[in-house]
């Protein structure tokens, strides 16, 4: 790892924690690398959201008794 890491206990149901190991087997990886990336990565999508809700902040609210009226109109349900 190489970086300055921390320690932290994490408890994991019997199954997830074997396919973590399998996982990491066959990646050649270390649990806690494998850990690590999966994190990243639902942090990643985490701040792809909020990138998301911040660029659509201005845009005007719809109520959701619209929206179905206006389907509704245009024949789409």
């Amino acid at each position: 790892m190489g970086k300055l890491t921390r320690r932290a206990t994490v408890y994991l149901d019997p199954a997830l924690h074997r396919a973590l190991r399998i996982k990491a087997a066959e990646t050649e990886q270390s649990v806690s690398e494998v850990v690590n990336d999966a994190v990243r990565l639902q942090l990643a999508e985490d701040e792809v959201d909020l990138a998301a809700f911040d660029e659509r902040a201005e845009e005007p609210l719809l109520a959701f008794e619209a929206v179905l009226k206006d389907l509704k109109r245009n024949g789409k349900i």
